[in-house]
């Protein structure tokens, strides 16, 4: 099959799908029309009420995809569509705005992030270009950036509009020494904070740390993210990763421990980290 010049209109290229998809989409519509005329729990909802089930359905379509349970997120995805078209539904009856003018406005949004397929093909496909509308606010260069995100996700989205303006690593080298040096920051102000303090027989309390310490210790996430961003990983997903890794090898090594009869409650860390590196070898 041919493929389509990269010159062709937005609305010829995918017309066919944009219909089908205006199907589906005014089915969760008018559900959502429906359901506000005869029942009186979705006839008092507002934006601000849905808004908590609409984060949750986000969690829990995210959740899904981790698990890899295709039953589940079709499920999911459906609660999350539900929730969307009700913001929708909910615009249109104040007078706010339609479906098809999100749609518009996705398809707009798209086109200008997209100008290696409508019609520039030197332009760059690896990197996600600011729209023109991101470049026309230099006042405010995270203009558009949620302040709702995880922190994670905010301090790679922030990374990236300001790559986008040319302010970034040529490599990951940079960002790794970054890593480097923020964590030989990190190490002084922690050595300050206790200098003329006995040495504490159990490490500090999360929250209990100096302002310095909180400091420098964001310093180095924020460095980690970056040099996450420039080796290709979104910074959210690595870490989700670890921590599943953490739990799955704790588990085991509980499982170990247990089989052969050590109270790994109160086995001492030397006893737990043995079982621990076996649990690793074993993988």
């Amino acid at each position: 099959m041919q493929e389509p010049p990269v010159t062709a209109d937005l609305h010829t290229l995918h017309a066919e799908e944009a219909r089908e998809g205006d199907d589906a989409l005014a089915r969760a519509l008018a559900l959502v029309r429906f359901l506000r005329s005869r029942c009186p729990w979705d006839a008092k909802q507002t934006p601000q009420t849905l808004r908590p089930y609409l984060l949750e359905e986000a969690h829990e379509v995210a959740d899904a995809i981790r698990s890899g349970d295709d039953a589940g997120l079709r499920g999911e995805l459906g609660d999350l569509l539900l929730n969307l078209a009700f913001q929708i539904v909910l615009a249109e009856e104040r007078g706010a705005f339609a479906a098809a003018d999100v749609v518009e406005a996705l398809e707009a949004k798209m086109e200008a992030r997209h100008p290696h397929v409508y019609g520039d093909a030197d332009a760059p496909p690896d990197r996600e270009p600011l729209t023109a509308a991101e470049r026309e606010s230099p006042d405010d260069p995270f203009h558009g950036v949620s302040g709702g995100l995880d922190p994670l996700s905010r301090a790679a989205r922030v990374q990236e509009r300001m790559a986008g303006f040319g302010f970034d690593w040529p490599d990951l080298a940079g960002p790794v020494e970054k890593v480097r040096e923020e964590t030989a920051e990190l190490e002084r102000a922690v050595a300050e904070d206790a200098s003329g303090s006995p040495a504490p027989t159990v490490p500090p309390r999360i929250g209990e740390a100096s302002p310095e310490v909180v400091e420098e210790v964001g310093d180095l996430l924020f460095a980690a993210v970056n040099a996450s961003r420039m080796a290709g990983v979104h910074p959210a997903n690595a870490l989700l990763g670890a921590i599943e890794k953490f739990e799955r090898r704790c588990r085991r090594m509980i499982e170990l421990a247990e089989r052969r009869g050590l109270d790994w409650k109160n086995a001492d860390l030397a006893t737990l980290d043995a079982v621990w590196e076996e649990v690793k070898t074993g993988e």
